[in-house]
């Protein structure tokens, strides 16, 4: 079989860039004037809030970056219930978490695992703690 160099069948080269979703949904070539949109990772994390209790009360803020998961670790042998509360005003107004309309983030044995993600910069988290008996050990951190 004879060596043939590779030609391109026409007098031009079609480009290929990466692009993404503006806002308005049509697609964005990438360049140095429109770069991806992306966010910088923060510098440090944020002050893990933890310890251990055996008595009932609010305990926080927990100031989560934004865009991160939250991580929640209880253990202990203890019963009553933990309510994960979040707040936009600096601790003033607590709310319970929801999703889809429905509580979330209330807990009544050990865990260890994933409970929210923040979406709003500024939102502080708290632990809602309701002791029946028993002592508690916490950790929230991300």
């Amino acid at each position: 079989m004879p060596s043939l160099p590779l030609q391109s069948p026409a007098r031009f080269v079609p480009p290929f860039a990466v692009s993404f979703a503006n806002v308005a949904g049509d697609s964005d070539v990438v360049s140095a004037a429109n770069p991806l949109p992306v966010a910088a990772a923060p510098a440090t994390a944020p002050a893990v809030l933890a310890g251990s209790v055996n008595a009932s009360g609010v305990l926080g803020p927990f100031q989560p970056v934004a865009g991160r998961p939250v991580m929640l670790s209880l253990a202990g042998t203890w019963a009553g219930q933990v309510k994960v509360m979040r707040s936009t005003d600096g601790g003033t107004t607590k709310q319970p978490l929801t999703a889809l309309g429905q509580a979330y983030g209330t807990y009544v044995a050990n865990i260890y695992e994933p409970v929210w993600e923040e979406g709003e910069i500024g939102a502080s988290l708290y632990l809602d703690i309701t002791l029946s008996s028993g002592s508690i050990s916490y950790r929230m951190g991300q």
